[in-house]
């Protein structure tokens, strides 16, 4: 849920604010005169009272204005954090799509190995048969599950390069 007030709003509202404080002002600086104008003793009363309106005043302002900088820093906040959450969804989307092609590149792999460990493991089973009608001493290499431990492929070590296409 937002709480944002339109900018047009705030305008609107500064305007009036600012509409009622010149009517007050004026009432009060036209009023007629008192006893307390005439009586030289409540005058510096009313230069104090006055002052301390305006003063109050200002103060308002200030709050009013101080108020609005966080409600606009706020804003930019919001808008820089959701811009933030919308590149790491993208980012997080690319590396699951890679994710996903790598598996299904994986699983391509892991048949190709299973295969090729058939065919292999026939060739040793003639191989055996060979030496076992010819006489002939013949190494024939064990070949490990690679199901079970698929880091010990009888393959030559390779390095392991990334590359990256985007």
């Amino acid at each position: 849920m937002s709480f944002a007030i339109p900018m047009h709003r705030i305008h609107i509202l500064h305007s009036f604010s600012v509409v009622f404080l010149y009517w007050f002002y004026m009432a009060t600086v036209q009023k007629p005169a008192s006893s307390s104008d005439s009586d030289p003793r409540y005058a510096n009363i009313d230069e104090k009272k006055r002052k301390r309106m305006l003063s109050n005043r200002e103060s308002a302002r200030r709050s009013r204005m101080k108020k609005q900088k966080l409600l606009e820093d706020l804003v930019n906040e919001v808008s820089a954090l959701q811009k933030n959450n919308t590149q790491i969804c993208e980012k997080i989307k690319f590396t699951t799509q890679r994710f996903v092609k790598m598996e299904a590149s994986n699983s391509v792999l892991r048949a190709q190995v299973i295969e090729l460990t058939e065919s292999l493991q026939s060739l040793n089973s003639m191989l055996q048969m060979v030496e076992d009608v010819s006489g002939y001493d013949v190494d024939i290499p064990e070949i490990p599950d690679p199901l079970m431990k698929p880091w010990q492929l009888p393959c030559a070590t390779q390095p392991i390069c990334s590359t990256f296409d985007g």
